[in-house]
């Protein structure tokens, strides 16, 4: 596994990845990474652009070749990438596609203490989760469509994947709501039991307890 990076914001692979194209300012670097939606990729935080752009050219990712000005404009300052911005720009990417790293979305967080409601509300909202997964997975099929239709794939590849989990996660949801809808889900009566009597069952106790301190 690669060691920490001397810029790990995302927003410097996103930055990298725009000033290949050309030197730019800071300005035009926020404008084409907001029409690309990299805000959407990843998690983006515009404030920190500055403080970014600084610390790659202050470990030799970009040089500053000089300012622009326009009309009133104050002077902007125009950076290009360094042979070592490439460099780290590729070697970043190949870490990122090849080696999977554990991603902790809220959903996630909330099914581990799933247990906490009783199984006719956590039906009820994995219903309404379901709801909104299609609709958002009905929108995001209609824009990758049209896209399509001007934008070659390999630029929309990252638009594939996301309606890909959308696809995924739509599945599971609905495959839990039918096991609990149905019955069959194997721990629903423990888990009703506990929440109508107040008492959770043994077997399920003894798991909650594991890691506890002794007195």
């Amino acid at each position: 596994m690669a060691g920490k990076r001397k810029v790990d914001n995302l927003l410097a692979l996103a930055v990298l990845a725009t000033v290949q194209q050309r030197p730019m300012h800071r300005y035009e670097m926020a404008s084409i990474m907001r029409a690309r939606d990299k805000d959407r990729d990843m998690n983006v935080k515009w404030g920190s652009l500055y403080t970014v752009v600084q610390n790659l050219e202050k470990h030799g990712f970009l040089e500053n070749i000089g300012s622009s000005r326009q009309g009133a404009r104050p002077e902007r300052t125009i950076y290009r990438i360094t042979d070592a911005g490439r460099r780290e720009l590729v070697d970043w990417t190949r870490e990122l596609i090849s080696t999977p790293r554990p991603e902790r979305p809220g959903f996630v967080a909330g099914l581990s203490v799933l247990a906490a409601l009783p199984p006719h509300e956590a039906t009820d909202l994995l219903r309404t989760r379901l709801g909104r997964l299609e609709e958002t997975i009905g929108s995001r099929r209609a824009v990758l469509a049209e896209a399509a239709a001007d934008v070659p794939r390999l630029f929309l590849i990252e638009d594939e994947y996301e309606l890909a989990m959308l696809e995924a996660e739509a599945s599971w949801v609905g495959s839990m709501i039918e096991e609990l809808a149905s019955g069959s889900h194997p721990d629903l009566a423990a888990w009703r039991s506990w929440h109508e009597t107040g008492e959770m069952p043994a077997e399920m106790n003894e798991l909650s307890e594991r890691g506890a301190v002794p007195d």
